[in-house]
């Protein structure tokens, strides 16, 4: 039943609940709602602030409390150690733009790809610049390096070799390949195009702990 009241429509008590169930059926109530670990986490801050407040640390004494302490810290560790520290998204830094002066998103396959189809057409120019920054490219989605941004050629060389310490002259000799190409304006060969990319292909089977001392 619907009753009238001052002009105003007053639901009776079945269409109130019905409102009520329909209005919290909304998807932004469920995107408001804390996950488990906000509840975990409110709960372990209000057990820790209870603990540590005038009132019951005196009660429980000092030594309950070090012991308390001494479990959240060897709980945090474990956590550590079981899932890792926090890293960065490795699609995040594998995408993000201005790789060797280049705002290109391509991945590392991507632009072998490219950088093999500008070989077959002789393209030895445009096939050097995408192998080099396909080698790049592959290093860091493997999250073997971290260029800051800006990074030039030799600089990311620098910390492949610091990562594959065997191969600081081939890696020097593909990013004087890339250097004289992108901004010397000199003719790449097809010898040293070969030789960049089976650099290239040797670093993306190397692993650093399989790397011979």
């Amino acid at each position: 039943m619907i009753r009238l009241l001052d002009d105003v429509r007053v639901p009776d008590g079945d269409e109130a609940r019905r409102w009520a169930e329909q209005e919290l059926a909304d998807p932004r109530y469920a995107d408001a709602k804390p996950t488990w670990f906000d509840l975990i986490a409110r709960d372990i801050g209000r057990f820790l602030a209870d603990l540590f407040s005038a009132d019951n640390g005196a009660s429980v004494g000092p030594s309950a409390l070090i012991i308390v302490s001494i479990i959240v810290f060897g709980a945090l560790v474990a956590a550590l150690i079981i899932w890792g520290r926090p890293r960065r998204s490795q699609s995040v830094r594998a995408l993000r733009g201005g790789l060797l002066g280049a705002g290109d998103d391509r991945s590392a396959t991507q632009l072998r790809t490219d950088a093999d189809r500008a070989a077959r057409a002789q393209d030895w120019d445009e096939a050097t610049i995408l192998r080099f920054r396909a080698l790049a490219r592959g290093l860091l989605e493997r999250d073997l390096i971290d260029p800051s941004p800006g990074a030039t050629a030799q600089a990311i060389a620098r910390e492949v070799a610091s990562v594959f310490p065997l191969e600081i002259d081939p890696v020097r000799r593909a990013a004087v390949s890339f250097d004289d190409v992108r901004y010397l304006r000199h003719p790449a060969t097809a010898e040293r195009y070969a030789e960049l990319a089976a650099t290239d292909e040797r670093l993306s089977s190397l692993r650093p702990d399989l790397v011979p001392a």
